[in-house]
């Protein structure tokens, strides 16, 4: 085994109602203690793994990205294939999609320029069964262009003080949204969000909003009203977690990481032909 340590970076796409989340906890089935213990076999010496974004208890990716280094020589093959074996064998929600050699300047959370979330609600009257842990069930009739007319006023550089969970880390409230989507495919409402990052809670804060806009309990414009308030408790409840995918993390080009549009149906349609 080379001494030499290597930074291999990973895609990674897994069933968040499995998890307590990716952050590995004292007590709780975490993404990361998962993958970690997997890794380790692979690379026969320990691993510790980096994400770009930390997703909360019941949120789903199909695009997440980690790095770890290594001294372990392995190809790209043998980390995908390798882990994904172990992995169905124990039967986790876990898949690795691509595995690359990184140089050490790359870092899979402060090297991403931007971060894509979408959010899947099921608007009908009835509850769904087969995707209740996959879809947000909204019984209310929702008027998505009251939705879309009320996410206009976040576009921009903002402080989203309104919209961060009470256990956020960052040091600052202030996101640059650079879109927000919202499209209706029969049952489904599809919401997409792009920026830079986002605060702890940040998406479902937002959604909450959404919804009981769409749902005409308050007027597109309360969101303006909200955002300027800089308050948490002005803003609506945080919609639940299991219609959260963190679908796509975007990196400078010069990094020439793999994009495999992997996952459901409703994460890889284009929102521009909807």
């Amino acid at each position: 085994m080379s001494t030499v340590k290597n930074r291999i970076a990973l895609g990674l796409e897994y069933d968040g109602s499995q998890f307590c989340g990716w952050q590995r906890q004292k007590t709780g089935h975490a993404v990361q203690a998962a993958l970690e213990v997997v890794l380790t076999e692979v690379a026969n010496e320990p691993i510790s793994t980096f994400c770009a974004g930390r997703t909360d208890a019941g949120v789903h990716a199909s695009g997440q990205v980690i790095h770890f280094d290594t001294s372990a020589l392995r190809s790209e093959r043998a980390w995908v294939y390798g882990a994904n074996t172990i992995l169905s064998r124990r039967q986790a929600g876990i898949r690795v999609l691509w595995a690359k050699p990184v140089s050490d300047t790359f870092n899979a959370r402060r090297s991403a320029i931007a971060r894509r979330y979408r959010y899947i609600i099921y608007n009908h009257p009835i509850r769904p069964s087969l995707l209740r842990q996959y879809v947000t069930w909204e019984y209310n009739a929702l008027d998505i262009e009251c939705m879309i007319e009320a996410s206009q006023y976040w576009l921009g550089e903002h402080d989203f003080s309104s919209f961060r969970g009470s256990r956020c880390q960052s040091i600052s409230p202030v996101r640059n949204i650079q879109s927000i989507k919202i499209k209706r495919l029969n049952d489904h409402i599809i919401v997409e969000f792009i920026a830079d990052a986002f605060l702890h809670h940040m998406v479902r804060n937002m959604i909450g909003v959404l919804l009981k806009v769409g749902r005409g309990t308050e007027p597109a414009r309360w969101a303006k009203t909200v955002l300027e308030n800089q308050d948490r408790k002005t803003a609506g409840v945080t919609a639940p977690p299991m219609g959260l995918y963190l679908v796509e993390v975007q990196y400078p080009e010069r990094f020439s990481l793999p994009k495999i549009p992997l996952g459901p149906w409703f994460l890889n349609l284009n929102m521009g032909d909807l």
